[in-house]
Order: structure tokens, then C-alpha cells, then sequence
């Protein structure tokens, strides 16, 4: 509790430096009128107060339908008055107290643009903010941040945008799915690449706006889905040479860990037509730049790649197919994972784009190798009928090893006015080790309150692999002579090769088991697999509008997919003989085909789709215990009529209504259908089922979002439910003798989930402090059967969130958010086992900036973990501070002490309640160190926080 009340003394420092201000009494109101010279009003016009002393922004508003705008409660001093409007020279006004509580300005006239008032309007047309609909172009120079901060820190500071800690962006409530940069992707549209690696320094505008999806700009029909877009465009000095910056830092070895290093380096060239990029990173210090899954036994790579909606059809959450594999990403990995155990990683890529009118190119090449050791203490809870339950404690110790090259492509040509391809490749290829070792031991409570030791195991596993993986797109379209009327065709082939081996040793003593041999086995298996993938897909689209107002689309998906896997495992005490029982060997063709249409009907913002579509898969498997023996058949034809309904409505002043209904189908995975035995855990042993049936969600929400551009209030409000009909779950049984456990999946109807969300978002003071509120609830039903028994989970969980954004002063910024969660689950087989979990967690950012180019930042991460149930507790304080100079007359360097964990506290903590288990897990990582390091900016960073002026 002692470091949260350090964070509540830091949210109370910040706000008394934030309520320091003249009293009320002396503060004045400002109204008029923006009219254009014919005294028409100009409605939503832009209005900014701005100090007359720096030209930084104070205040602003839109105007009424009147032209009519106030400010309220001004501090007394000197401001200028700026008021924009598309297509009209901006109007500026000094504005002087004059002792009376109300200063009205009447009516201010804006003159239209003219060929001759051109230069005029280049000079006055800077502003802090520019609003246009529901775009919003912010002026980078207007929101100062510390010298080499990224585009990350710059979007902290712009009103309407929020970023969390892990780097993700939501602007005007909605979350960003894509930035790019002057308009063109940048290592692919993963939006942390950008604003974790570009500095803020080299950019001049932030553009938000609702992007179009690739089909309405291809029909140029308006299908009412919108991809929130952040743009960030290069001042015109970043586009005429390179620039970039440099870092190196290292730290003293502590608590028995080697020194600590890091380095990065990133280069940049761009221009009117080009741009090319340049990453490099390598450290011991966690800081991965990484997906986890980079750090997991790699289980193939044949994503299911959107391939710029290359599928057509429904254009709802679920027009995709999925097959149910666990599928590794062909696309650059961001975002740093969680910081687990102790790693060393190394990355490095270049990104090249050319853009013209005609031709677009977007290629990029990716490298990274990941080195990670985990130390791991896991205890799993499974209840069981009749108030037993069976408890796993697991204490691990795993290495591994990952390398990856990831090459992307994609080349646009537009053939004429009506006529566009597009070529898309994505590739990846792999390899990886792992060595892990494990004690496992079980517990058994027949329900009397007393556990007894049933099992105890140790285990080695050593695994290597190799993938490759390569999806490629050819897209054409086609505009046709009627406007609206457009035709759509794609084919896509992808492949997918993994080879595996795993050396598996095991010892394993079952206390209670009744026969004599089987007090002790002994495992000492390889497991041989390989497996390849390859799938061919063709899709077609046609769009006739008709009737003004209706628009007729038809589709057709075509699939073909091949799956092959030869697995072997032999038995190493015994002349490596083939172990028949645990080896398989499969063949599946999937052949899949969809034909749809729909009816869409768009007018003035409102946008109602209806459509049905059916479709049907072909299953045809053969499999045998070796390739030599004849093969044995699974066929089956799954025929499904898959309807889709949805609305969206923008509604008059930024406020949009969506509501839909479709249907997802999931087939089951290859690993799934298949009869074959999997020991890798030789405690929990899954088994497949080829009796599977492809899983149907049915699938309603509806959402509402409302965004003040004025005041830059925000609300977000949706409702989702989910009902499972042929549910894919895992079914458990537990050996009475071993308390072994074997998984297999088997199809259950009745499952569902019901949610809902709720944001809030609205400035205390503009340009000073944000306070944003949400809220999340979520009920689910889960099915899962227990030694022939169902079992019903339900789980309740409630959580409630707020942060706080406060910059009173240049020299001060405080970013402050606190997350409450509780979740209520409860068994209807073990009723005695029902419980509740606590996570919580509180987070506060304080930058300051001191006299001689001097600043500091200090985090305080709290999180707090608690189930009374299972006696587990766990508070993790994590304080971290750095303090750095920039240094030259040309303010091109920095040098920065930072000191990570002060308190020495840092362990990854989880907790999870499922179907009918509950588990924790704690695992040692890197906690307190200490780093100096030395950062080089290409092109300099301003040493001053000043504000740009304004003409």
C-alpha cells in the first residue's frame, strides 16, 4: 500500500500544480459570430484561442448552425482569435481585457479564397487544429514534447487520443487498426511500427479520419464499415534527406545477471515518391519489439491472410472462414510482448515504398531471433463430479530459441481509369529450439478436504523445427462503365511446411495405482512430424447498383486445401521400434464453396444490408498408422445457409448507430479430427475425434459512438452476444488408478456469451486535462463434460477503468489510469470450488522538465492479484525513473541514466478461471537494473520546449 499511496501523492502534486490559478472573479467570457461577407453564418466553423505569447492553444470550440461561438471563463491576458472554415481565408483577431465580464465580438466577416490571396492564406493557415467533418489535422508543432521523444508521445499530448501502455491508439473512442506515413503503409499497417520508431521531431501534421474499406473504394459505394486511420505527414525537411537516430546503452550486472546492454538504430529517407526505411535493435533487457507467439513451440504458419479482401462477401466480423489451426503470422511481429522471464533479442529490417500516380510498390525484408529462458511455477485446479478435484503443481525451467525472416510484397498497377491488379506475397521462414524440464505433481481431493499425493513426474523435453510459409495474392478490379457497377476477381495460393522433432523423457510414479508395473514408467520417445499444408482459393464479386438508392452484390468463394502429415514416434529403450499407437499418418483435402448475395440499400448516411449465402464443405481424409498400410477413410459434406443483416447509420453531428447479425463457422483442425495420440505432457493426453461437426456462432451486436469535435467529448457504447450451436470443446476423463487425464474433442450446443462496453471520454479543461471512464460486463456459459458428466461454468466478470491526462504546464505532464476487475465463477459439478478473482492494476506517468535541457520521467506500475479460494496474493510494485540531457549547441545528442524496478519486485503474475479449472502462474523476469545510455539524432531535436508562432 505504500507505493499506492506514492501514486495517489503524485495525481494530488499534479492537480494542485493544475488548480494554481488566478481567482475566478477576475476571469472573463468571449462570444461572436463567423459569418462569411455576404453575413451568411458559417455553422462549424473552428474557433482557437490562442496566447498572444507563444501562439499556444488555450481553447477551442466549433460554431452553431447561427455562426455563433463563446469561450467561458478566461483567465485574463492577451490572446489571438483564430477562426477557419473550408475555403475561406482564416481570421485572426488580438483579443486585450477590457474589464468587462462579457467581450462580444458581433459579427466577424471571413473572406473566400481567391488566385490573389493565395500567399495570405499560406501564411495565416497554421493553426493548432483543423477540423473537417470527422477529420481531424492537428498541428504537430503545437503540442511540444521532450527532445527524441517518438510519434507515440506525440499522440499522448493531442486531444481525442488516447495510448495505453502497451502502445495501442484509440482516437475519438475508436480503436486505430492502421497508420501510415504521407499516405503509404510502413512496414506493413501494424500501427506500433510507426509510432514506436518515428520521431515525433520529423512530423508536422496528425491527420484522424474514417477510412473507406478497399470495397466501397472500388464500387465506390458506401457499405458503411470505416476503419479509424491516423496519417502522419513529414515536414518538408524530412523529405529531402535522412534522418534518424541512434542509441547505445549498458548497465552493471546485478543479482547474479550479466551486464545489461541495449542498441538500437533506425534510418529514414523520404520523398515525394519514395520511402525508404532502415531498423536495427538488439538487447538483454526485454525490450523484444517481438510477438510471444515468436517465443512458442512454432506449430506452422499458414495464416489465414485478408489479402486486401481478396475473399469477398459479407463485409461483417465473420465473412472469413476459419479452420481452427493455431497459426503463427506471416506480417512483421510488434508490440514487445509481456516482458516474461529473462531474453536477448536482435532485429533488423528494411521497408521500401514507391508511389506514383499509376504504380505503387510496398515492399519489405524482417529478421529477428529471440532467446528467452522461462522459470515458471504453475498450479492448475480441475474440479471434478462429487466435489473431488484433482490440483497440478508444475515447476519448469524452458530455453528456447527462435529465428525468423519475414519478406513482404505487394505491387499495385492501375492499368487504365477502370482497370487495377494488385500482386501480394507474404513469406516466412523459421526455424527453433527448446529444451524444457519439469516437476509435476498431482494432488487428489475425493471431496473429504484432505489431498493426497497421487503422481509425481519429471520430464525433458528437446524440440526443434523448421517452417516455411508463403501466401500470394493476384487481385483484379475492374470499374465499369455505369458508375457503382464494378467486378471483383482473386486467386491466392498458400503453403505451409513445418518439420518438428521432439526427444521426449519422462518418469513417472503413480502412488496409487494397483498394479506393480505401472508404479513407475518410463517414457524415452522421438517424435518425428512433418507436415505440409497448401491451399488454392479463388473468389468473384459483382456489384450492380440500381434504383438510385439499392445496390444488388453477388459473390463466389472457391477453396482447396491439402493437408498432409506423416508423424513417427519411436521408442528410444527399445532399438528405436515404432511406437504404432502414438504414430499416424493423414491426408485431408478440404474443398469449399459459398455463393451469396445480398441486397444494400444507402442513403444520407443510413446503410441497411441483407443477405443470405450457402455454402458447403467437403472433407475427404485418409489415414493409417504408417504410410506403408492401407489407408482408412473419413469423409464428410457439411452443408450450412449462412444469413447476414446489417446497419449502420452516420447520424447529423459525429454520431454513427451500427447494428448486425451474421453467422461464424469454425471446422474442426486437422490435429482434431484425427484419431491419434499425444503424450508431449504424458500427464494430460489429448486424443482426436473424426466424428467432429463444424462449429456455428450466431453472432448479434450493436454499437453507438458519439464524438464532440468541438469539445472533444467522446462516447462508446456496444452490446454483443454470442450463442454456439455443434460447440467445439475439449471433453476430459481422469484415469481412476494414474489420475491421468485425456482430452478429446467433441461437439456441444448451448454455450453463449453476452457482453457489453461502455467509454467515456471528455476534457476537464481543454489542452490541460482529460478524464476517461469505462466500463466492460461479460457473462458466459460454458459447456464442458467431466468423466461423462456436464458441467456448466458460468462466469461473471465486471470491470472499471479511468485515466487521467494532465498538462498544466509545459514543463509537466501526468498520465495516470487505474483498472478494476473482478470475475465470478461457478461450477454446477463442484459447487464448493465456486470463487472469485481479483486483478487489479494502477499506473502513473510524471514527466518534468527542468532548467538547463535537464528532464526526468518516473512510472509507478501497481498490480495487485487475489482468489481467497486458492489462498494466492500477490502485489507487484514496479518503479522505474530516468533523467536525461541534451547535450551539443546543435542539441543532436542526449545522454540518459534510467533505473528500471527500483524496488527490485518484478514478477509476471496471472490467473485464470476456464470451463471447469482454475490456474495461476508466476514467473521469474528481468527486475532492477540500471542503464546509461547515449542517444544521436541525425537532424538534431530542439533542446527548448517552446511554441511555435503563428501569423
Amino acid at each position: 500500500m505504500k507505493n499506492l499511496s506514492l501514486l495517489a501523492v503524485l495525481c494530488l502534486l499534479t492537480a494542485a500544480l493544475y488548480a494554481q490559478s488566478p481567482p475566478a472573479a477576475t476571469r472573463f467570457s468571449l462570444q461572436g459570430q463567423a459569418v462569411d461577407t455576404a453575413s451568411a453564418p458559417l455553422a462549424s466553423s473552428t474557433v482557437m484561442l490562442l496566447s498572444a505569447k507563444d501562439s499556444s492553444l488555450v481553447n477551442f470550440t466549433r460554431t452553431g448552425d447561427n455562426g455563433a461561438f463563446s469561450f467561458k471563463n478566461i483567465k485574463p491576458g492577451n490572446y489571438v482569435l483564430k477562426i477557419s472554415f473550408v475555403g475561406f481565408i482564416p481570421y485572426n483577431q488580438l483579443i486585450k481585457p477590457t474589464g468587462e465580464a462579457v467581450i462580444d465580438l458581433g459579427p466577424l466577416k471571413l473572406k473566400p479564397i481567391t488566385r490573389e490571396l493565395m500567399e495570405v492564406v499560406v501564411r495565416t493557415a497554421k493553426a493548432p487544429l483543423t477540423i473537417k467533418g470527422d477529420t481531424i489535422e492537428y498541428n504537430a508543432s503545437s503540442f511540444k514534447v521532450p527532445p527524441g521523444s517518438t510519434v507515440e508521445d506525440l499522440l499522448r499530448k493531442l486531444p481525442g487520443v488516447q495510448i495505453d501502455q502497451d502502445g495501442n491508439i484509440r482516437a475519438q473512442g475508436q480503436e486505430v487498426k492502421k497508420v501510415t506515413v504521407d499516405g503509404k503503409s510502413f512496414f506493413g499497417n501494424d500501427p506500433k511500427l510507426a509510432t514506436k520508431n518515428l520521431q515525433a521531431e520529423a512530423i508536422t501534421k496528425v491527420q484522424v479520419f474514417n477510412d473507406k474499406t478497399e470495397q466501397a473504394k472500388l464500387t465506390g459505394i458506401d457499405d458503411g464499415k470505416k476503419e479509424k486511420t491516423v496519417n502522419l505527414e513529414l515536414k518538408e525537411e524530412f523529405k529531402k534527406g535522412g534522418f534518424g537516430k541512434v542509441t547505445a546503452g549498458a548497465g552493471p550486472a546485478s543479482n547474479n545477471i550479466s551486464t545489461r546492454f541495449e542498441g538500437k538504430g533506425m534510418y529514414n529517407k523520404f520523398d515525394s515518391k519514395q520511402q525508404f526505411s532502415a531498423l536495427l535493435l538488439g538487447n538483454n533487457t526485454n525490450q523484444q519489439g517481438l510477438s510471444f507467439n515468436d517465443y512458442q513451440d512454432f506449430r506452422g504458419s499458414n495464416a489465414f491472410n485478408f489479402n486486401d479482401n481478396a475473399d469477398f462477401g459479407f463485409s461483417g466480423a465473420n465473412r472469413y472462414i476459419y479452420f481452427g489451426d493455431d497459426n503463427e503470422s506471416l506480417t512483421v511481429p510488434v508490440g514487445g510482448g509481456d516482458g516474461r522471464g529473462f531474453s536477448k533479442n536482435t532485429a533488423g529490417g528494411i521497408n521500401y515504398n514507391y508511389d506514383t500516380k499509376k504504380t505503387k510498390l510496398s515492399t519489405s525484408y524482417y529478421f529477428n531471433q529471440t532467446q528467452i529462458q522461462l522459470d515458471a511455477i504453475r498450479e492448475n485446479k480441475r474440479y471434478l463430479p462429487a466435489s473431488a478435484s484433482l490440483r497440478t503443481t508444475d515447476t519448469s525451467n524452458q530455453n528456447n530459441l527462435n529465428t525468423n525472416h519475414r519478406i513482404s510484397f505487394r505491387f499495385e498497377k492501375q492499368l487504365d481509369s477502370m482497370q487495377t491488379l494488385v500482386v501480394i506475397s507474404n513469406g516466412r521462414l523459421g526455424s527453433g529450439n527448446s529444451n524444457q524440464q519439469s516437476l509435476q505433481r498431482v494432488f487428489l481431493n475425493s471431496g473429504t478436504g484432505n489431498e493426497v499425493q497421487t503422481t509425481n513426474s519429471q520430464s525433458l523435453n528437446n524440440s526443434t523445427t523448421n517452417q516455411f510459409a508463403m501466401a500470394n495474392t493476384l487481385l483484379y478490379r475492374v470499374k465499369l462503365k455505369k458508375k457503382g457497377r464494378s467486378f471483383g476477381a482473386s486467386a491466392t495460393y498458400q503453403i505451409n511446411k513445418n518439420d518438428g522433432d521432439l526427444l521426449l523423457k519422462a518418469q513417472n510414479e503413480f502412488y496409487q495405482a494397483t498394479s506393480v508395473n505401472d508404479m513407475l514408467r518410463s517414457l524415452n520417445q522421438d517424435q518425428g512430424t512433418n507436415s505440409r499444408s497448401s491451399q488454392y482459393k479463388a473468389n468473384l464479386l459483382y456489384v450492380e447498383p440500381f434504383a438510385k438508392k439499392f445496390t444488388w452484390e453477388s459473390f463466389y468463394n472457391f477453396s482447396l486445401r491439402n493437408d498432409e502429415v506423416d508423424r513417427d514416434v519411436v521408442n528410444l529403450n527399445d532399438s528405436r521400434n515404432r511406437i504404432d499407437s502414438l504414430s499416424l499418418y493423414y491426408k485431408n483435402n478440404y474443398l469449399f464453396n459459398r455463393l451469396g448475395s445480398s441486397l444494400r440499400y444507402s442513403f444520407k448516411g443510413l446503410n441497411i444490408s441483407a443477405g443470405v449465402a450457402g455454402q458447403q464443405f467437403q472433407l475427404d481424409g485418409k489415414f493409417a498408422r504408417d504410410q506403408g498400410q492401407p489407408l482408412q477413410s473419413i469423409r464428410r459434406t457439411y452443408t450450412t445457409l449462412i444469413p447476414n443483416v446489417s446497419l449502420n447509420y452516420s447520424l447529423k453531428n459525429n454520431k454513427s448507430l451500427y447494428g448486425g447479425y451474421d453467422v461464424g463457422v469454425q471446422i474442426p483442425s486437422s490435429r482434431d479430427l484425427q484419431p491419434v495420440t499425444s503424450n508431449s505432457n504424458p500427464l494430460a493426453i489429448s486424443r482426436g475425434n473424426p466424428d467432429l461437426l463444424p462449429q456455428l456462432n450466431h453472432n448479434l451486436s450493436a454499437y453507438f459512438n458519439y464524438f464532440n469535435p468541438g469539445s472533444f467529448t467522446n462516447f462508446w457504447a456496444n452490446v454483443y452476444t454470442t450463442y454456439y450451436v455443434n460447440q467445439i470443446i475439449y471433453s476430459q476423463t481422469v484415469d481412476p488408478q494414474t489420475n491421468i487425464i485425456t482430452i478429446m474433442p467433441e461437439n456441444l450446443t448451448g454455450g453463449r456469451n453476452l457482453g457489453t462496453y461502455l467509454n467515456f471520454g471528455f476534457p476537464l479543461k481543454k489542452t490541460k486535462a482529460t478524464l476517461g471512464l469505462n466500463t466492460q460486463l461479460n457473462f458466459g456459459h460454458n459447456l464442458t463434460r467431466i468423466n461423462s458428466v456436464l458441467n456448466e461454468t458460468n462466469n461473471q466478470n465486471y470491470s472499471l477503468g479511468a485515466r487521467l491526462e494532465l498538462t498544466p504546464k509545459e514543463w509537466i505532464t501526468f498520465y495516470g489510469n487505474a483498472n478494476f476487475s473482478i470475475t465470478d465463477t461457478r461450477y454446477s459439478i463442484n459447487t464448493a470450488q465456486n470463487q472469485v478473482i481479483y486483478n487489479n492494476s494502477f499506473r502513473g506517468d510524471l514527466n518534468l522538465k527542468l532548467p538547463g535541457s535537464i528532464y526526468i520521467n518516473t512510472t509507478l506500475n501497481y498490480r495487485t492479484y487475489k482468489n481467497e479460494r486458492l489462498n494466492f496474493n500477490q502485489q507487484i510494485p514496479i518503479l522505474s525513473s530516468s533523467i536525461y540531457h541534451i547535450l551539443g549547441s546543435a542539441k543532436k545528442a542526449e545522454i540518459r541514466l534510467s533505473a528500471v524496478d527500483l524496488l527490485n519486485r518484478n514478477v509476471v503474475v496471472s490467473q485464470y478461471a476456464g470451463q471447469n479449472y482454475t490456474s495461476t502462474e508466476s514467473i521469474q523476469s528481468l527486475a532492477r537494473y540500471f542503464m546509461l545510455s547515449f542517444t544521436y539524432n541525425m537532424r538534431g531535436v530542439q533542446g527548448k520546449i517552446r511554441r511555435d508562432g503563428f501569423y
